[in-house]
C-alpha cells in the first residue's frame, strides 16, 4: 500500500497533484460546497508539502493525504451549522405565504462541476463517482456529524477497510463499523444511500431537455405542463422559500418570477450528475443582451422533470461551470 515520494520539487509536486480530483470529491462531500473544497485542497497540499520530511513514506502518500484533508475538513465545519437545500429550513410556500427572505451564503449546498471531479476516461468510475455525488446524497451527508460523515465517505465511497478508516481516525475498527451503522441509518431516514443510481440520459431524455429548453425560453406552459411533474418541487437559494407542486411553480414563474419571461438558457456539464443550464434574462438596463440569473440544474426520472433547482449566486457558480457573465445580441 506504500508510495515512495520521489526526490526533487517538481517530482513531488507531480506526485501531489496526481491526487487533487479524488481530494477535491471527497472535500465537496465532506463540505458541500465547491468553493470550500477547493480552498481544503489547496491546504492539504500545503501542509503536505510542509510536511513532507515527516512523511518519510511510512504510509500511503494517499492515505497520507486523506488524513491531512479530514483533519482540514473537520477544522472547517468545527463549530457551525451544516449546508443544506431550502426543503430542509421548512415548509413549502404557496403565493398567499411566500416571503423573499434570504441566507448567507454558508447555509447552501452549492452544486458542482461533474468534471472537476471525475475524469471521463474510465466509463465505470465516472459512473460510481457521479453516483456518490447527487445533490441529495451531499445534502444528506452534511446532516451527520462530521466525523461520521468522513466515516461513511471513506468506507461507502471510496470503499477503504474499517481498519484503514480507523488508522486515519486514531480510533478502532470497531468505532468506526459503530459510526458507520448510524451514518447508514440516519441516510436510511432521509431516503438516501451510497448506492442510489444517477439517473441516465438516454435519448428520451435528452430529448426531454431539448423541448424543455424550448418551452421555457418561450413561455410555453402547455408544453411545459407535460414536461414537468404534477408534484414537481422548485427551490432558489439563497431564497429560503420552495415551491411544491407544478400549478405552484407556473404560478410564481407567471407572478412574482414574470422577469424569467424570455429568458435564454444555455447548456452546460452536468452538475452533480444532473442537466444543468445557465439561466439568462433580459438585460433589466434594458440593453440589447442578458444578465445572469441563475444556474438551473434539473432533477429527472421515468415521468419527466421532479426537481428544478435555480441556484443564483451566478457571480461564482457561471465561471466555475463555464459560462460567460452576459449573453450579447
Amino acid at each position: 500500500m506504500g508510495e515512495a515520494v520521489l526526490v526533487g520539487s517538481s517530482a513531488v509536486e507531480k506526485q501531489l497533484e496526481q491526487h487533487r480530483r479524488d481530494l477535491t470529491a471527497y472535500c465537496y462531500r465532506m463540505l458541500g460546497s465547491p468553493f470550500e473544497a477547493e480552498d481544503a485542497v489547496q491546504e492539504t497540499m500545503l501542509r503536505a508539502w510542509r510536511g513532507l520530511d515527516q512523511f518519510e513514506g511510512r504510509a500511503a502518500l494517499r492515505s497520507w493525504l486523506y488524513r491531512i484533508a479530514t483533519n482540514v475538513c473537520l477544522d472547517m465545519v468545527r463549530g457551525r451549522a451544516h449546508r443544506a437545500m431550502p426543503m430542509d429550513l421548512g415548509p413549502a410556500r404557496t403565493l398567499d405565504n411566500v416571503t423573499m427572505s434570504t441566507l448567507p451564503e454558508a447555509t447552501w449546498i452549492q452544486p458542482m462541476p461533474d468534471s472537476t471531479v471525475a475524469a471521463a476516461a474510465d466509463p465505470a468510475e465516472l459512473t460510481v463517482k457521479h453516483e456518490a455525488i447527487t445533490l441529495a446524497f451531499v445534502t444528506a451527508l452534511q446532516h451527520l456529524p462530521a466525523r461520521q460523515r468522513a466515516v461513511l465517505i471513506l468506507c461507502e465511497v471510496l470503499r477503504w477497510r474499517a481498519s484503514e478508516v480507523a488508522e486515519l481516525l486514531d480510533t478502532t475498527a470497531a468505532a468506526v463499523n459503530s459510526a458507520l451503522q448510524r451514518a447508514r441509518a440516519t441516510l436510511g431516514s432521509r431516503g438516501v444511500s451510497s448506492d442510489d443510481p444517477v439517473p441516465r440520459l438516454d435519448e428520451t431524455q435528452r430529448a426531454l431537455l431539448a423541448r424543455y429548453l424550448k418551452a421555457f425560453e418561450s413561455y410555453d406552459f402547455p408544453t411545459l405542463t407535460s414536461l414537468i411533474r404534477e408534484d414537481a418541487i422548485q427551490s432558489m437559494p439563497p431564497y429560503e422559500m420552495w415551491l411544491s407542486g407544478r400549478d405552484s411553480i407556473f404560478a410564481w414563474w407567471v407572478g412574482p418570477g414574470i422577469g424569467c419571461r424570455d429568458s435564454r438558457l444555455l447548456p452546460t456539464v452536468r452538475a452533480n450528475g444532473l442537466a444543468a443550464f445557465g439561466q439568462y434574462k433580459p438585460d433589466p438596463s434594458g440593453g440589447a443582451g442578458r444578465t445572469p440569473w441563475a444556474l438551473q440544474v434539473l432533477e429527472l426520472d421515468e415521468r419527466g422533470i421532479a426537481q428544478l433547482n435555480f441556484f443564483l449566486d451566478t457571480e461564482r457558480l457561471f465561471p466555475l461551470f463555464g459560462l460567460p457573465l452576459r449573453l450579447d445580441g
